[in-house]
C-alpha cells in the first residue's frame, strides 16, 4: 500500500466516522463538514479533524451550539471551522 492509499483509506474511515457518530446531531453536524473538506485535508488536518472526533457527542454537541465553552484541550481554531460550516448549513 502506498502513502497515498494509506491516506486515501483514512478520509474515506473519517468520512464514515463522521456520519456513524451514535447521534443523530453530531452526524448532522460532523458528516456534511467531513463531505465537504476532508478530500482537501491533508494529514495533519486529518489529525486535528480525528482528535476532535474523539471527543463524546454530548460534551461536543454542545460545543458546536456554543451552549458551553470547550476545555482548554480542544483546538478551538478547528472547531470555529466545524461551527462555521454547520452555521452556513442552517443559514440556507
Amino acid at each position: 500500500m502506498t502513502a497515498g492509499e494509506d491516506i486515501a483509506i483514512r478520509r474515506k474511515r473519517l468520512r464514515y466516522r463522521a456520519w456513524h457518530r451514535g447521534t443523530k446531531e453530531m452526524d448532522l453536524i460532523l458528516g456534511p463538514f467531513a463531505d465537504a473538506n476532508v478530500e482537501a485535508f491533508d494529514g495533519p488536518a486529518l489529525d486535528r479533524l480525528e482528535t476532535l472526533m474523539n471527543e463524546e457527542d454530548p460534551p461536543l454537541l454542545k460545543w458546536v451550539m456554543r451552549q458551553e465553552d470547550p476545555p482548554a484541550h480542544i483546538d478551538t481554531d478547528f472547531l470555529n471551522l466545524v461551527i462555521a460550516d454547520h452555521q452556513s448549513r442552517i443559514e440556507k
